[in-house]
Protein backbone atom coordinates (compact mmCIF):
# COMPACT_ATOMS: atom_id res chain seq x y z
CA UNK A 1 0.00 0.00 0.00
CA UNK A 2 1.18 3.56 -0.95
CA UNK A 3 2.03 5.12 2.49
CA UNK A 4 1.17 8.91 0.78
CA UNK A 5 -2.50 7.35 -0.45
CA UNK A 6 -3.50 6.98 3.40
CA UNK A 7 -3.94 9.15 6.72
CA UNK A 8 -3.16 6.74 9.10
CA UNK A 9 -1.35 4.01 10.35
CA UNK A 10 -2.74 2.63 13.49
CA UNK A 11 -0.24 1.60 16.20
CA UNK A 12 1.37 -1.40 17.89
CA UNK A 13 0.17 0.74 22.02
CA UNK A 14 1.42 -0.33 25.28
CA UNK A 15 -0.57 2.25 27.40
CA UNK A 16 -0.25 1.60 31.62
CA UNK A 17 0.37 -2.09 31.27
CA UNK A 18 -2.31 -2.97 28.87
CA UNK A 19 -2.09 -2.34 25.37
CA UNK A 20 -2.38 -3.33 21.55
CA UNK A 21 -0.06 -5.06 19.18
CA UNK A 22 0.39 -4.60 15.44
CA UNK A 23 -0.02 -7.35 13.05
CA UNK A 24 1.31 -7.57 9.51
CA UNK A 25 0.35 -10.06 7.38
CA UNK A 26 1.40 -10.58 3.54
CA UNK A 27 -1.23 -12.66 1.11
CA UNK A 28 0.32 -12.42 -2.79
CA UNK A 29 0.18 -8.90 -2.99
CA UNK A 30 -1.71 -7.79 -0.15
CA UNK A 31 -0.45 -6.54 2.23
CA UNK A 32 -2.69 -6.48 5.61
CA UNK A 33 -2.22 -4.98 8.95
CA UNK A 34 -4.35 -4.99 11.82
CA UNK A 35 -4.00 -4.05 15.40
CA UNK A 36 -4.71 -6.10 18.38
CA UNK A 37 -6.89 -4.44 20.96
CA UNK A 38 -6.43 -5.45 24.51
CA UNK A 39 -10.43 -5.13 25.67
CA UNK A 40 -10.56 -4.05 29.37
CA UNK A 41 -12.64 -6.59 31.93
CA UNK A 42 -16.03 -6.37 30.49
CA UNK A 43 -14.95 -3.53 28.56
CA UNK A 44 -15.60 -1.25 31.28
CA UNK A 45 -13.80 2.19 32.53
CA UNK A 46 -12.74 1.81 35.97
CA UNK A 47 -8.95 2.44 37.23
CA UNK A 48 -7.52 -0.56 37.33
CA UNK A 49 -4.33 -1.60 38.83
CA UNK A 50 -0.90 -2.32 37.44
CA UNK A 51 -1.27 -5.98 38.41
CA UNK A 52 -4.55 -6.36 36.61
CA UNK A 53 -2.94 -4.87 33.33
CA UNK A 54 -0.30 -7.13 33.27
CA UNK A 55 -2.93 -9.77 33.67
CA UNK A 56 -5.51 -8.41 30.69
CA UNK A 57 -2.58 -7.99 28.76
CA UNK A 58 -0.97 -11.61 28.91
CA UNK A 59 -5.02 -12.87 28.42
CA UNK A 60 -5.56 -14.20 25.09
CA UNK A 61 -9.22 -13.53 25.30
CA UNK A 62 -8.05 -9.55 25.27
CA UNK A 63 -6.82 -9.43 22.18
CA UNK A 64 -8.20 -8.10 19.18
CA UNK A 65 -6.85 -6.69 15.77
CA UNK A 66 -8.51 -3.62 13.88
CA UNK A 67 -8.22 -4.05 10.38
CA UNK A 68 -7.08 -0.90 8.56
CA UNK A 69 -9.55 -0.05 5.97
CA UNK A 70 -11.66 0.94 9.46
CA UNK A 71 -8.67 3.16 10.70
CA UNK A 72 -8.23 4.82 7.50
CA UNK A 73 -11.89 5.63 6.92
CA UNK A 74 -12.21 7.83 10.58
CA UNK A 75 -8.25 9.34 10.23
CA UNK A 76 -8.92 10.71 6.93
CA UNK A 77 -11.63 13.10 8.31
CA UNK A 78 -8.59 14.82 10.32
CA UNK A 79 -5.85 15.98 7.78
CA UNK A 80 -5.93 19.39 7.73
CA UNK A 81 -5.65 19.22 11.74
CA UNK A 82 -2.07 17.38 11.77
CA UNK A 83 0.22 21.04 9.59
CA UNK A 84 2.04 22.11 11.71
CA UNK A 85 1.29 20.16 14.89
CA UNK A 86 3.53 18.11 17.35
CA UNK A 87 1.76 14.64 17.31
CA UNK A 88 1.68 12.21 20.29
CA UNK A 89 1.64 8.73 20.08
CA UNK A 90 1.48 8.00 24.49
CA UNK A 91 0.20 4.47 23.87
CA UNK A 92 2.52 3.13 21.51
CA UNK A 93 5.60 0.78 20.84
CA UNK A 94 7.47 3.23 18.21
CA UNK A 95 9.94 0.31 17.12
CA UNK A 96 6.95 -1.71 15.86
CA UNK A 97 4.01 0.92 15.13
CA UNK A 98 1.36 1.16 12.08
CA UNK A 99 0.95 4.62 13.93
CA UNK A 100 4.90 5.60 14.43
CA UNK A 101 5.23 3.92 10.32
CA UNK A 102 2.27 6.13 9.04
CA UNK A 103 3.51 9.72 10.67
CA UNK A 104 7.16 8.98 9.61
CA UNK A 105 6.44 8.09 5.75
CA UNK A 106 4.14 11.09 5.57
CA UNK A 107 5.82 13.81 7.69
CA UNK A 108 6.17 16.46 5.56
CA UNK A 109 3.21 15.28 3.87
CA UNK A 110 0.67 16.19 6.51
CA UNK A 111 2.68 18.69 7.52
CA UNK A 112 3.66 18.03 10.81
CA UNK A 113 6.39 20.06 13.41
CA UNK A 114 7.13 17.00 15.56
CA UNK A 115 6.51 13.59 16.28
CA UNK A 116 6.83 11.99 19.44
CA UNK A 117 5.97 8.27 20.71
CA UNK A 118 6.33 6.67 24.48
CA UNK A 119 6.80 2.86 24.75
CA UNK A 120 5.35 1.42 28.21
CA UNK A 121 7.55 -1.11 29.92
CA UNK A 122 5.96 -2.64 32.94
CA UNK A 123 8.79 -3.31 35.40
CA UNK A 124 11.30 -0.86 33.82
CA UNK A 125 12.27 2.42 32.23
CA UNK A 126 11.10 2.76 28.99
CA UNK A 127 11.94 4.95 26.04
CA UNK A 128 11.04 8.00 23.90
CA UNK A 129 11.15 8.23 19.94
CA UNK A 130 10.91 11.76 18.73
CA UNK A 131 10.85 13.09 14.72
CA UNK A 132 11.84 16.85 14.09
CA UNK A 133 13.87 18.32 11.37
CA UNK A 134 14.11 15.04 9.14
CA UNK A 135 15.87 13.72 12.66
CA UNK A 136 14.79 10.70 14.35
CA UNK A 137 16.36 10.29 18.14
CA UNK A 138 15.44 7.60 20.79
CA UNK A 139 16.10 8.33 24.15
CA UNK A 140 16.00 6.72 27.28
CA UNK A 141 12.97 7.69 29.99
CA UNK A 142 13.53 8.13 33.44
CA UNK A 143 10.36 6.25 33.98
CA UNK A 144 8.34 3.63 32.41
CA UNK A 145 6.52 5.26 29.86
CA UNK A 146 3.12 4.83 31.14
CA UNK A 147 1.05 7.67 30.30
CA UNK A 148 0.08 8.43 33.93
CA UNK A 149 3.91 9.35 34.64
CA UNK A 150 4.77 12.33 35.63
CA UNK A 151 7.81 11.96 32.93
CA UNK A 152 4.61 11.30 30.15
CA UNK A 153 2.54 14.08 31.35
CA UNK A 154 5.62 17.00 30.86
CA UNK A 155 5.40 15.77 27.54
CA UNK A 156 2.11 15.48 26.98
CA UNK A 157 1.54 18.95 28.09
CA UNK A 158 3.89 19.90 25.04
CA UNK A 159 1.53 18.46 22.43
CA UNK A 160 -0.88 19.47 20.32
CA UNK A 161 -2.88 16.35 19.13
CA UNK A 162 -3.18 12.54 20.51
CA UNK A 163 -3.33 10.04 18.41
CA UNK A 164 -3.96 6.43 19.81
CA UNK A 165 -5.73 3.26 21.31
CA UNK A 166 -6.04 3.55 25.13
CA UNK A 167 -6.57 0.96 27.49
CA UNK A 168 -10.59 0.59 27.35
CA UNK A 169 -10.06 -0.14 31.46
CA UNK A 170 -8.60 2.78 32.03
CA UNK A 171 -10.67 4.76 29.45
CA UNK A 172 -12.22 7.40 31.53
CA UNK A 173 -9.11 8.09 33.59
CA UNK A 174 -7.22 8.94 30.18
CA UNK A 175 -9.98 11.30 28.78
CA UNK A 176 -9.93 12.86 32.36
CA UNK A 177 -6.13 13.33 31.52
CA UNK A 178 -6.76 14.84 28.12
CA UNK A 179 -9.21 17.23 29.24
CA UNK A 180 -7.06 18.68 31.62
CA UNK A 181 -4.79 19.31 29.94
CA UNK A 182 -6.89 20.62 27.11
CA UNK A 183 -5.51 18.78 24.09
CA UNK A 184 -7.24 17.58 21.00
CA UNK A 185 -7.43 13.77 20.53
CA UNK A 186 -8.71 11.01 17.98
CA UNK A 187 -9.06 7.89 19.91
CA UNK A 188 -10.87 4.35 19.85
CA UNK A 189 -13.11 3.54 23.23
CA UNK A 190 -15.88 1.19 24.23
CA UNK A 191 -19.13 2.92 23.61
CA UNK A 192 -19.96 1.46 27.25
CA UNK A 193 -18.01 4.51 28.01
CA UNK A 194 -21.50 6.66 27.14
CA UNK A 195 -23.10 5.65 29.95
CA UNK A 196 -20.07 6.95 32.79
CA UNK A 197 -21.05 10.36 34.27
CA UNK A 198 -18.01 11.65 33.85
CA UNK A 199 -17.92 10.97 30.19
CA UNK A 200 -21.50 11.34 29.55
CA UNK A 201 -21.29 15.43 31.12
CA UNK A 202 -18.56 15.71 28.20
CA UNK A 203 -20.97 14.46 25.30
CA UNK A 204 -23.86 16.83 26.98
CA UNK A 205 -21.17 20.27 27.39
CA UNK A 206 -20.15 19.85 23.59
CA UNK A 207 -16.52 18.91 24.75
CA UNK A 208 -16.19 15.59 23.10
CA UNK A 209 -17.93 14.44 20.39
CA UNK A 210 -18.09 10.35 18.14
CA UNK A 211 -15.82 10.32 15.47
CA UNK A 212 -17.19 9.75 11.71
CA UNK A 213 -16.71 6.64 10.34
CA UNK A 214 -18.07 3.90 13.09
CA UNK A 215 -22.44 4.64 13.39
CA UNK A 216 -23.26 1.27 13.84
CA UNK A 217 -20.43 0.07 15.81
CA UNK A 218 -20.74 -3.51 14.70
CA UNK A 219 -17.53 -4.13 13.17
CA UNK A 220 -14.84 -7.52 12.69
CA UNK A 221 -11.94 -7.76 14.13
CA UNK A 222 -9.43 -10.51 14.19
CA UNK A 223 -8.51 -12.43 16.86
CA UNK A 224 -5.76 -15.23 18.07
CA UNK A 225 -5.61 -18.52 16.64
CA UNK A 226 -6.59 -20.23 20.68
CA UNK A 227 -9.59 -17.36 20.87
CA UNK A 228 -12.67 -19.93 21.47
CA UNK A 229 -15.42 -18.60 18.89
CA UNK A 230 -18.87 -19.39 20.77
CA UNK A 231 -21.05 -16.37 19.57
CA UNK A 232 -22.92 -16.93 16.24
CA UNK A 233 -21.14 -13.13 15.06
CA UNK A 234 -17.87 -15.32 15.00
CA UNK A 235 -16.46 -17.08 11.65
CA UNK A 236 -13.55 -18.89 10.60
CA UNK A 237 -11.69 -18.35 7.27
CA UNK A 238 -8.78 -19.94 5.94
CA UNK A 239 -7.64 -20.68 9.80
CA UNK A 240 -8.01 -17.37 10.33
CA UNK A 241 -10.68 -16.31 13.30
CA UNK A 242 -12.82 -13.55 13.58
CA UNK A 243 -15.49 -11.77 16.02
CA UNK A 244 -17.88 -8.66 15.26
CA UNK A 245 -17.69 -6.47 18.13
CA UNK A 246 -20.74 -4.04 18.82
CA UNK A 247 -19.52 -1.46 21.38
CA UNK A 248 -16.14 0.34 19.71
CA UNK A 249 -16.40 3.85 18.47
CA UNK A 250 -14.36 6.71 18.08
CA UNK A 251 -13.79 9.76 20.45
CA UNK A 252 -12.21 12.70 19.34
CA UNK A 253 -13.01 16.60 20.27
CA UNK A 254 -11.71 17.44 16.63
CA UNK A 255 -14.30 18.43 14.26
CA UNK A 256 -15.99 17.70 10.66
CA UNK A 257 -18.52 18.64 8.85
CA UNK A 258 -20.52 15.98 8.77
CA UNK A 259 -21.17 16.39 12.47
CA UNK A 260 -23.52 19.60 11.73
CA UNK A 261 -25.41 17.91 8.95
CA UNK A 262 -29.33 18.28 10.54
CA UNK A 263 -30.44 14.79 10.86
CA UNK A 264 -33.86 13.91 8.49
CA UNK A 265 -36.87 13.27 10.57
CA UNK A 266 -40.41 12.38 9.19
CA UNK A 267 -42.14 11.33 11.90
CA UNK A 268 -45.39 13.96 13.85
CA UNK A 269 -46.04 13.38 17.22
CA UNK A 270 -49.11 11.24 18.33
CA UNK A 271 -49.81 10.25 22.50
CA UNK A 272 -50.78 7.06 21.12
CA UNK A 273 -47.03 5.98 19.61
CA UNK A 274 -45.14 8.22 22.38
CA UNK A 275 -46.16 7.48 25.58
CA UNK A 276 -44.73 9.27 28.74
CA UNK A 277 -42.81 8.50 31.23
CA UNK A 278 -44.09 7.02 34.52
CA UNK A 279 -41.35 9.24 36.69
CA UNK A 280 -40.19 12.16 34.20
CA UNK A 281 -41.70 14.63 32.09
CA UNK A 282 -40.83 13.70 28.45
CA UNK A 283 -42.25 11.20 26.11
CA UNK A 284 -40.35 7.90 24.78
CA UNK A 285 -38.71 6.82 22.18
CA UNK A 286 -37.52 3.49 21.04
CA UNK A 287 -35.78 4.39 17.68
CA UNK A 288 -33.85 7.41 16.72
CA UNK A 289 -35.49 7.30 13.43
CA UNK A 290 -38.48 8.07 15.04
CA UNK A 291 -37.67 11.67 16.69
CA UNK A 292 -41.09 13.35 16.50
CA UNK A 293 -39.99 16.06 14.29
CA UNK A 294 -42.90 18.75 15.73
CA UNK A 295 -42.36 17.42 19.31
CA UNK A 296 -41.64 20.79 21.78
CA UNK A 297 -40.90 18.59 25.03
CA UNK A 298 -38.39 16.54 26.36
CA UNK A 299 -37.92 13.34 24.53
CA UNK A 300 -36.03 9.73 25.93
CA UNK A 301 -33.51 8.32 23.24
CA UNK A 302 -31.94 5.37 23.00
CA UNK A 303 -27.98 5.85 23.53
CA UNK A 304 -26.93 5.60 19.75
CA UNK A 305 -28.83 8.78 19.18
CA UNK A 306 -25.16 10.35 19.48
CA UNK A 307 -24.25 8.43 16.30
CA UNK A 308 -26.88 10.87 14.78
CA UNK A 309 -26.22 14.39 16.78
CA UNK A 310 -26.43 17.65 15.42
CA UNK A 311 -25.63 19.89 18.17
CA UNK A 312 -26.99 22.71 16.38
CA UNK A 313 -30.25 20.60 16.18
CA UNK A 314 -30.85 19.20 19.37
CA UNK A 315 -29.83 19.86 22.95
CA UNK A 316 -28.77 16.92 24.97
CA UNK A 317 -30.21 17.71 28.88
CA UNK A 318 -29.65 14.57 30.39
CA UNK A 319 -29.47 10.64 30.85
CA UNK A 320 -31.66 8.53 33.03
CA UNK A 321 -29.62 5.14 32.93
CA UNK A 322 -29.44 4.19 36.94
CA UNK A 323 -31.75 3.55 39.44
CA UNK A 324 -30.83 6.09 41.43
CA UNK A 325 -32.05 9.71 40.82
CA UNK A 326 -28.95 12.58 40.33
CA UNK A 327 -30.36 15.81 39.25
CA UNK A 328 -27.23 16.75 38.21
CA UNK A 329 -27.00 13.88 35.10
CA UNK A 330 -30.74 13.45 34.42
CA UNK A 331 -30.98 16.95 34.34
CA UNK A 332 -35.40 17.40 35.13
CA UNK A 333 -37.41 16.62 37.91
CA UNK A 334 -37.90 13.15 39.17
CA UNK A 335 -41.60 12.91 39.48
CA UNK A 336 -41.66 9.17 40.62
CA UNK A 337 -41.21 7.27 43.74
CA UNK A 338 -38.30 5.00 43.43
CA UNK A 339 -36.95 3.55 40.78
CA UNK A 340 -35.22 6.47 38.67
CA UNK A 341 -34.95 3.95 35.48
CA UNK A 342 -37.22 5.81 32.61
CA UNK A 343 -40.52 3.33 33.28
CA UNK A 344 -43.63 3.31 31.40
CA UNK A 345 -46.44 1.40 33.10
CA UNK A 346 -43.89 -0.15 35.68
CA UNK A 347 -41.42 -1.31 33.38
CA UNK A 348 -38.07 -0.32 32.46
CA UNK A 349 -37.05 0.97 28.84
CA UNK A 350 -33.34 0.76 28.85
CA UNK A 351 -30.97 4.08 29.43
CA UNK A 352 -32.44 6.66 27.85
CA UNK A 353 -31.05 10.20 26.49
CA UNK A 354 -33.07 13.19 27.03
CA UNK A 355 -33.05 15.89 24.40
CA UNK A 356 -35.39 18.16 22.92
CA UNK A 357 -35.48 20.06 19.42
CA UNK A 358 -33.16 23.24 19.38
CA UNK A 359 -35.19 25.10 16.99
CA UNK A 360 -38.84 24.95 17.40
Amino acid sequence: MDPSSSLVWISHSHCGGQGFKSLRIHIDNLDIRFQRIDIGEKLGLKKTTHKNLTEAKTSKKDEFYTQLSDIEKELLHYKEYFKGKVVFLNCDDPEESNFWKYFDLNFKFLGLKKLIATHFENEKSSYKLEKENGDTVKTRLKQNGDFRSPECIEILKEVDIVVTNPPFSLFREYITQLMEYNKKFIIIGSSNAFTYKEIFKLFRANKIWLGYSIHSGDREFRVPSDYPLTASSSRKENGIKYVRIKSVRWFTNLDYKQRHEDYTLIKKYNPEEYPKYDNYDAINVDVTQDIPSDYKGMMGVPITFLDKYNPEQFEIIGMASSAGYSEDVVGIPFIGEKDARPLINGKNTYARLIIRHKNL
